[in-house]
């Protein structure tokens, strides 16, 4: 048998619906392809990315730390990131998921930028999901 059984914590990766959707958030927001590299090695909070000297480097345009974490609850709840986890239970600090690295592979610079009918319409579903 080739590939992930139903229901395995694999199986997600190859819905298509759920990649196109997660690739979309990821062309559409301002996220660079070095801020989701730093999330593949460790694990980062709104304030914690406001707060760094290099910030530049990760966003195309200047986040406040309250639209940068409305950002990562998007794509937590798109796939790509996930809740980082201590011993007291889920933190502020956000972490790539399997899924999101699947994603980063499908480009090998950086994540192109999306069109703006693409851009209207990750507004929309990111506001009303269930259009």
């Amino acid at each position: 048998m080739h590939g992930p059984t139903p229901g395995s914590p694999t199986s997600t990766l190859n819905d298509p619906r759920s990649l196109e959707r997660a690739a979309s958030a990821l062309r559409c927001l301002p996220f660079r392809r070095a801020f989701y590299g730093l999330l593949s090695g460790e694990a980062i909070s709104s304030e914690e990315l406001h707060r760094r000297v290099d910030r530049e480097q990760f966003s195309f345009a200047p986040l406040s730390s309250d639209r940068a974490e409305d950002h990562f609850i998007w794509l937590i709840r798109v796939g790509v990131l996930r809740r980082e986890v201590d011993g007291q239970g889920l933190t502020e600090r956000v972490r790539l998921t399997p899924m999101g690295r699947e994603l980063l592979e499908r480009w090998s610079g950086e994540i192109p930028r999306a069109s703006l009918l693409e851009r209207i319409r990750h507004g929309l579903r990111r506001r009303w999901p269930r259009l």
